[in-house]
């Protein structure tokens, strides 16, 4: 085969997966239909939990400092997001051109191949691997993989070849949105006016703007609205002229709401918008999609290098269908608050009083940010769970969980300080070499639950089991790491571990 896995689509979501299976050793190449990367930044918004997970990569180090807002909103009623449980509370401005440079250079610093002028038309499995065909400038090519991930967004080529299911209901309301430099407008932050909606935010000198107008039924539309529809929406609903202002890009956004019915068909994966349509209200559609693939990544790179126990590829449908659903049914209701005509305001009234409800507001803060994601059932408090941040002390030097997630690896942390125990764990790894990291430091400052010292994280962050002293973790590490010793397939001269970092 060319590679193990043929990613298609490199935005957000597809670097992000093909850096994390280059961390789980597996080969990857990403075919992009566009021949450049993209110079615009409609996805802007990086909510907590996506900039844990880069913490958790390393990546915030190489990102640098970025703008944070404590102020986020539900369907634009107010919600304050400094409280939520994270050290990253808020949401981040990061222009996704940005976003996408950093996760390119990650990804191709471990050793992904990423390759431009790449429209897939066609995939063909069988039983040992898929064959994908893609036009290219220079004729057709074909490329040979065990598995193909599509994370070609919304109107997702991969989508349709594979074929996938994609129920839902179809849109009803329609968001002009631009970018636009050279206009002298005044702030406005989800501004209901008599005859709709309109937001304008300016940072640096450009302006974004977005207009809806009540009961105007979204067009069908076969490339983006012109910059004049926009300027003549925006006078009836605000009464201003941007027609002096010189457009940076334009789409139209809609309330369309579809999720596929499985994220896997086969040997095709579905991630990010290519598995869900929604209207991205509040930046969730691009954290969504990271999230899918962090979760995805370790899966389908212990699957390729011979390393996954059974059934750990499909608790990726198992695990994400069901948070696709969640975060499409709170997009849904926020896009009836938001888009809503007047007869939403009565209802908006009510929802902005329970807002005022610390519970409720707490709530809803840690379902934006992604931080309440819980992966199936359990009886500790931790188990499904993400990872709370803890600092670590070892003895010869201090850490965090944080930090020893960087390389990809589950880890085993142990907090007992009993040397015998940590003999114990040792043993325990055995079963599944070079695939989970014993760490054994001394937790300060630390939330977890009290008698915790027995931690098992996998590589995404959340937890897979916890006990305290005496535990045994063993069968935790066969369900998710394995139980076969024998070392995976040999790929490209090295083995099938992870590659070193580069940076």
């Amino acid at each position: 085969m060319d590679t193990d896995v043929i990613v298609v689509g490199a935005g957000p979501v597809g670097l992000m997966l093909a850096g994390e299976l280059r961390l789980g050793g597996a080969r990857v190449t990403v075919l992009e239909r566009l021949a450049a990367p993209t110079t615009e930044s409609r996805a802007s918004t990086l909510h907590a939990r996506t900039m844990e997970l880069f913490d958790q990569r390393g990546l915030l180090e190489v990102l640098g400092p970025v703008p944070g807002e404590p102020r986020g909103h539900f369907g634009g009623l107010a919600l304050d997001l400094g409280g939520q449980p994270t050290r990253h509370p808020g949401q981040w401005k990061v222009p996704q051109a940005r976003t996408e440079r950093l996760l390119a250079d990650w990804a191709s610093g471990l050793g992904a191949r990423i390759r431009r002028e790449h429209d897939v038309r066609d995939i063909d499995e069988s039983g040992s691997g898929v064959l994908v065909t893609a036009g290219t400038p220079d004729g057709t090519v074909r490329l040979s993989a065990g598995y193909v991930v599509g994370c070609d967004g919304d109107d997702s080529a991969v989508r349709v070849l594979a074929p996938f299911e994609f129920p839902g209901s179809p849109p009803t309301r329609e968001l002009l949105r631009c970018d636009v430099s050279g206009v002298d407008v005044p702030d406005r932050r989800f501004e209901r006016l008599d005859r709709g909606l309109a937001v304008a935010a300016t940072r640096d000198g450009v302006t974004r703007l977005m207009v809806h107008e009540f009961g105007r039924r979204p067009v069908t539309r076969a490339s983006a609205p012109d910059f004049a529809e926009l300027v003549a929406a925006w006078k009836r609903v605000t009464g201003e002229d941007v027609g002096g202002g010189t457009p940076l890009w334009l789409s139209a956004l809609d309330d369309e709401s579809r999720l596929v019915t499985q994220y896997r068909n086969g040997r095709v994966l579905l991630a990010g918008d290519a598995a869900h349509r929604q209207l991205p209200v509040g930046g969730q559609a691009i954290n969504l999609g990271i999230q899918d693939a962090v979760n995805l990544g370790w899966k389908l790179a212990a699957q390729v290098t011979g390393r996954a126990p059974p059934t750990l590829l499909d608790s990726y449908h198992d695990e994400r269908h069901p948070e696709g659903r969640r975060t499409l049914d709170s997009i849904e209701a926020q896009a009836s608050l938001l888009l809503g005509d007047h007869g939403v305001d009565a209802v908006r009234d009510v929802v902005a009083q329970l807002l005022e409800l610390p519970a409720v507001a707490a709530r809803l803060a840690e379902r934006i940010g992604g931080l309440d994601v819980r992966y199936g059932t359990a009886e500790h408090a931790l188990v499904g769970a993400r990872m709370p941040h803890v600092d670590l002390d070892s003895g010869a030097g201090r850490s965090s969980t944080t930090v020893s997630l960087h390389d990809g690896h589950g880890v085993l942390l142990d907090l007992s300080g009993d040397p015998a125990r940590h003999t114990e764990l040792a043993g325990a790894l055995g079963e599944v070499p070079g695939r989970v990291a014993l760490v054994s430091a001394r937790g300060e400052g630390t939330a977890l639950p009290p008698g915790t010292r027995t931690v098992l994280v996998r590589p995404d962050g959340h937890v897979a089991w916890a006990a305290g002293r005496d535990g045994d973790p063993g069968p935790a590490l066969r369900r998710w790491f394995g139980s076969d010793a024998a070392p995976g397939r040999q790929a490209d001269g090295e083995h099938a571990g992870a590659p070193e970092r580069h940076r």
